[in-house]
């Protein structure tokens, strides 16, 4: 599931604790592997298109930070 530069975590809830379910880590697992599989098909396109590969990063970060959380928050 994950190559040798990418190591999947553990995931946590708010709390700090690990999540506990198989099944909820298993999905979490999956949605991870897919998105980054699509980012890295985004940025080899992005680059073979003449896109400066800095600015990508700097807009998948930003992307990343724009998620809005629908449920708020739980802190």
């Amino acid at each position: 599931m994950a190559d040798a530069d990418f190591d999947i975590p553990v995931w946590l809830t708010p709390e700090g604790e690990k999540v506990s379910c198989l099944e909820k880590i298993k999905v979490l697992n999956e949605n991870l592997v897919e998105l980054r599989q699509m980012a890295q098909d985004a940025l080899e396109d992005a680059v073979l298109m003449g896109c400066d590969e800095r600015q990508f990063r700097q807009v998948m970060r930003s992307l990343a930070e724009s998620l809005v959380n629908p449920y708020g928050s739980k802190k």
